[in-house]
């Protein structure tokens, strides 16, 4: 097999004194030079985490459903094996372009990219059609597992996962993150005092809400029991209720007008987290079943609740030793006090949450 070569189009160039090379390679390509080193060995002896095929179903459906829209990274590899490199000339800029050959006995394996692998893998399945197209590959030449390890750590070490709340900005895909982007829009209240790219309020901050948490209320809110898309209805009847529910919170006009500080809100009051925002979405879908005026003259009653950090009531519900705690039952628990203040009914499941408090 040495006599046989795979060879592609290939930029060369240096990295830390090392040649490296990045290749266009087609997707159905991939799972026949490519190994990923999944075997049930201890971790000393592997260059990669195991797999964890649980994200794989997220990225095949991803690259399944949108074959003209789709974008997809590099994938880092080590080849041990002697390449080859043909440049195109001899001097100048070109001498760095040309054919990069790599036997077919050598064993390739994936430094950064084996998710995106075993994804295009099953991809190619269900749609032959993408094995023409293209996926970037960084070819390092292999130095034994110590720097295979040093590589996977170094390639890991400072990758940093986007905020929620940029996702939800940048993601045009998802209809959650849509309706977030329009009900902060056209919510004045969250126009004006939403922070967009983070999904933690620094003490600084002139910000009160974030576009993660407007995006998990307002999924509370609409998708009880329901999995479809959202209308411009429903859109529209969300934008309604946030903004009734605004209307009858004084401290947030109140910092809306600038006449009060965000940051001594966020101390001092339960009602600037997100925990108050989600229990908010989830007692709107239950209101949102009866008449715009009855469900309107409800949330008027928020305007004598005590949302002081400083109300005994709080503690076990939207804060547990002082802190404000995001956990499904504080969320459940802070509505449920919510719903007694406004006289609205507990459903049977709140009810069971209620009974866990006494003692």
């Amino acid at each position: 097999m040495a006599e046989f070569s795979h060879t592609f189009p290939a930029a060369r160039g240096v990295q830390s004194g090392r040649p490296c090379y990045v290749a266009m390679c087609p997707l159905r390509l991939i799972p026949k030079i490519f190994i990923f080193d999944g075997q049930e060995v201890p971790p000393e002896l592997r260059a990669q985490r195991v797999l964890n095929r649980t994200r794989i179903p997220d990225i095949v459906s991803y690259l399944v459903d949108n074959p003209t829209d789709y974008t997809l990274s590099g994938i880092t590899a080590s080849v041990d094996g002697q390449v080859s490199f043909e440049p195109s000339t001899d001097t100048g800029i070109a001498q760095n372009l040309g054919l990069l050959s790599i036997p077919m006995d050598a064993k390739i394996l994936i430094n950064d990219g084996q998710h995106r692998r075993e994804a295009i893998v099953q991809a190619i399945e269900q749609n032959p059609e993408l094995g023409y197209d293209n996926v970037p590959v960084l070819f390092f030449i292999d130095e034994g597992l110590k720097r295979s390890q040093q590589m996977f750590a170094d390639l890991n070490k400072h990758a940093v996962r986007p905020s929620d709340s940029i996702s939800t900005l940048y993601d045009h895909r998802d209809h959650l993150s849509e309706l977030a982007r329009v009900v902060a829009r056209e919510v004045k209240v969250f126009s004006r005092l939403t922070e967009m790219e983070r999904s933690s309020i620094s003490n600084r901050s002139s910000k009160l809400f974030t576009l993660s948490a407007i995006k998990n209320a307002s999924k509370a809110l609409l998708m009880k029991g329901k999995s479809d898309l959202i209308s411009e209805d429903e859109q529209q009847l969300a934008i309604e209720y946030w903004n009734e529910v605004a209307a009858n919170m004084r401290d947030w006009q109140l910092a809306l007008e600038k006449k009060v500080a965000t940051c001594e809100l966020r101390e001092q009051y339960v009602h600037a987290h997100g925990v108050m925002l989600q229990a908010m979405g989830q007692i709107g879908a239950d209101l949102l079943f009866k008449p715009k005026s009855q469900w309107s003259r409800i949330l008027q009653g928020l305007q004598v609740i005590d949302w002081a950090r400083a109300n005994s009531e709080w503690e076990g519900r939207a804060m547990h030793h002082g802190r404000i705690s995001k956990a499904r039952s504080s969320v459940i628990l802070t509505g449920n006090y919510i719903k007694q203040q406004l006289s609205v009914p507990l459903t049977p499941s709140e009810q069971e949450y209620e009974e866990s408090l006494k003692p």
